[in-house]
């Protein structure tokens, strides 16, 4: 994306996100604040499309005390009005309740909960819940299914990581959440990047170069790990398989 064209997506997103709303004939919507790059960006372009009829949900979960920093900097710059919920003690006692399961399982716990905060907030005000997710993350399936993948829109779902950084730049959204490595602060230290084991930059090359069949550029390794991570979550990208019983 040329930097020429950054500068007209703010209008063309958040007119967007109004007319989703409309359509669907909701009231405003309701964001889930972490404190990272994807939301910020969300919640900014929410708040141009509707003014104040945008919640955003700030929901600690032994959540690192920083990230919150960043999200009250940011809600008092653009004025988004914010509501705390804590999940510490709920997810506490869902450990205790469950069998003992690996770090992935307990990890996935977190979106899950605050995905039924998101819904839970968004039923009592008749509004729609925005995801966060770009279109890296979505098309290698980085996100939980029925987590942070529950979700009724995607403002920035085509959106690559590195358009959303210079997205984030041109709205202006605050230096510390800018410089921040990007993080869904499922456990002590870790990373996306390190996670998915491979960096934006060189994932959304990649991305770019599949989509247009020109991978002479491109290391095979990366090529080959992409294209995999595409393939193992295509089911997360897809309707649900319904059986269709013909004898009837």
């Amino acid at each position: 994306m040329q930097k020429s064209n950054i500068k007209y997506l703010p209008n063309k997103i958040s007119n967007w996100i109004k007319w989703q709303v409309d359509k669907a004939g909701a009231n405003g919507v309701v964001i889930g604040l972490s404190g990272g790059l994807d939301s910020s960006v969300v919640a900014v372009l929410s708040r141009k499309a509707l003014g104040k009829k945008v919640l955003g949900i700030i929901m600690p979960c032994h959540s690192v005390v920083p990230d919150e920093k960043d999200t009250n900097l940011l809600t008092q710059k653009f004025n988004i009005r914010t509501k705390r919920v804590i999940l510490d003690s709920i997810y506490d006692i869902i450990l205790k309740t469950f069998p003992s399961g690996s770090k992935i399982c307990r990890a996935n716990l977190k979106p899950r909960l605050r995905m039924m905060v998101l819904y839970y907030f968004a039923n009592k005000l008749n509004y729609l819940v925005v995801g966060t997710g770009n279109k890296s993350e979505l098309i290698i399936g980085y996100f939980t299914k029925y987590g942070d993948g529950g979700v009724d829109i995607l403002p920035l779902g085509g959106l690559l990581k590195t358009q959303v950084m210079a997205l984030a730049k041109e709205l202006k959204i605050p230096a510390s959440i800018l410089k921040k490595v990007p993080s869904g602060g499922l456990w002590k230290g870790q990373t996306d990047e390190g996670e998915i084991g491979i960096s934006y930059e060189k994932l959304d090359k990649t991305i770019l170069a599949i989509e247009s069949g020109n991978l002479s550029d491109i290391d095979i390794k990366i090529i080959a790990q992409v294209k995999r991570l595409m393939q193992t979550s295509k089911h997360k990208r897809l309707p649900i398989p319904i059986f269709q019983n013909t004898e009837l």
